[in-house]
């Protein structure tokens, strides 16, 4: 059954029973056992096995560990640490009573954990957890809710991440597009210049950013983000006191009142330093030949979640140091160690359920399923960038990875330009790009909308469903740029398109926003 229609059915009952129940891990573990089930063809025992090796490749893999996922699990739980020391020695309380005195309204909170979005642009991961970080005591205290803060994490981290030459996403995406471009004999672009000619034709990128700060500006609350909003506002309550917000102490920690805004900013610039120098170090030892390095080469062969724990253990140490500086009980660190990791433990179970999915998805060939209806059929060329944009939506919403869709279609991309009209190679692998976020933006076993709800401290299904209805219109007007890209061959005319909805949307719901 598998590369085959049944191949979509377990990540579709995952997604659809996490939107009807709001119960992650329950939802995550049917699509497990269904996706299990239909790869072994309904035997028990063998499917049974099938998930054993799942979990088991989280750990291990090749024989020897799988430093990617242990990696990302213990920054996690670093992560979690680090917060609840810095909460204890005052560090939160102290920065939100600072960045009140200078961030006095709603927009102005909204904005600076956009802004921190856009500037942290190195990976997608350590972006939404830096920010997350940064941003909750000023949003916190202008009551915005964190599904909101989750929203602007979410849109504004793998967006960036996905333009920028300069990221772990651009020098994977760059790597890529050369072997293409090798492959098909296209010598009119260097890979760079490949690379920079498609940022403007990523219609769903731009889209993205303009609505986070569009919503910010004019209170656009669509669906139950309003329901989230208007909680924050009337009670001060940022996150629903039902549910389970990821990344949050289970229990009130005492705050030092002698802490000072050095105890919040300090861990973050020894987190961001410590990681950004550490992509650099290992970008540069894992290359060979250094005779032509440049950066691109550097962040191509960086090791991200080495350099995530690398930087995490740097941040970590400097959070200990100040912790003590104050003078702070050696209780108090017992007890921050053992409510920071507690406060990850939720995150760390759903990312391990949406890795094993995620795997055995992989092994029931979905992307390659999804993939072949395109390569087989008679598809006329202008619509080429709109197909490959809902495909690679679509792939990265069921199978819940950016980087695995890139892998699958960006090649399949250039095949079919190849064959059919070559001067739409650059506009398809746009929108392989530009879809892929999308998906990964809609999907709740995504890897970065996980983190983007553990970074906000909100709870992951509220992320989901209030970052989907943005996601969706920003998703629509590209498709519509899409459509006129393919027609006119003018990336400027499906640019204009698309700003020309965007101002539309805005305007419309600014002035019901304004008069409701």
């Amino acid at each position: 059954m598998t590369g085959t229609i049944f191949s979509i059915i377990p990540p579709l009952i995952a997604i659809i029973m996490v939107v009807l129940t709001r119960r992650v891990l329950l939802s995550l573990g049917v699509g497990i056992v269904s996706a299990a089930l239909i790869l072994k063809e309904f035997s028990i025992i063998d499917s049974g096995k099938a998930i054993f090796n799942a979990v088991k490749a989280i750990f291990i893999s090749d024989g020897a560990l799988n430093t990617w996922n242990v990696y990302i699990i213990l920054f996690l739980l670093i992560l979690g640490i680090i917060t609840a020391l810095i909460s204890i020695s005052g560090g939160s309380r102290a920065f939100g009573e600072w960045a009140q005195k200078r961030v006095k309204t709603r927009v102005g909170a909204q904005f600076t954990a956009a802004l921190l979005g856009i500037l942290i642009f190195i990976d997608d991961y350590f972006n939404a957890l830096a920010v997350g970080q940064v941003s909750r005591p000023i949003t916190d205290r202008q009551k915005v809710s964190r599904a909101k803060l989750a929203y602007i994490i979410d849109s504004t981290s793998a967006p960036v991440c996905v333009v920028s030459p300069i990221s772990s996403w651009g020098a994977y995406i760059i790597a890529m597009i050369a072997t293409i471009l090798t492959t098909h004999g296209v010598t009119e672009y260097s890979p760079l210049g490949a690379f920079m000619t498609m940022v403007p034709m990523n219609y769903y990128v731009f889209a993205a950013i303009v609505l986070v700060f569009a919503v910010a500006y004019f209170n656009i609350n669509l669906g139950s983000m309003k329901v989230h909003e208007e909680r924050a506002m009337n009670t001060g309550e940022v996150v629903d006191p039902d549910k389970e917000a990821l990344g949050e102490p289970k229990e009130e920690l005492p705050t030092s009142t002698n802490g000072t805004i050095g105890n919040l900013v300090w861990p973050i610039l020894a987190l961001i330093a410590g990681t950004v120098s550490s992509m650099l170090y290992t970008g540069y030892t894992a290359i060979e030949d250094k005779s032509g390095v440049t950066i691109l080469t550097i962040f191509e062969n960086t090791d991200v979640s080495t350099s995530l724990l690398y930087g995490g253990t740097f941040g970590l140490l400097i959070t200990i140091i100040l912790f003590f500086v104050r003078g702070i009980s050696g209780n108090h660190f017992g007890l921050g160690i053992k409510e920071g990791i507690k406060s990850m433990l939720p995150a760390i179970y759903i990312l391990m359920f949406a890795w094993v999915i995620v795997d055995l998805i992989g092994q029931l060939s979905t992307g390659e399923y999804l993939a072949g209806i395109v390569e087989k059929s008679n598809l006329n060329v202008a619509y080429l960038p709109v197909v490959m944009f809902v495909l690679g939506a679509f792939m990265a919403f069921a199978t819940g990875t950016s980087w695995g869709t890139f892998g699958i279609m960006l090649p399949i991309a250039g095949e079919i330009t190849a064959a059919t009209d070559i001067s739409m190679l650059l506009p398809a692998m746009a929108a392989v790009l530009a879809g892929s976020v999308l998906g990964d933006h809609c999907s709740p076993i995504s890897d970065t909308t996980i983190l983007s709800s553990t970074g906000a401290g909100s709870h992951h299904i509220d992320h989901v469903l209030t970052q989907l209805p943005y996601a969706l219109i920003g998703g629509l007007f590209a498709a519509i740029g899409y459509v006129i890209l393919g027609i006119t061959g003018s990336s400027l005319a499906g640019f204009a398109v698309v700003t020309i909805l965007l101002i539309g949307f805005i305007i419309f719901f600014a002035r019901k926003a304004k008069t409701a």
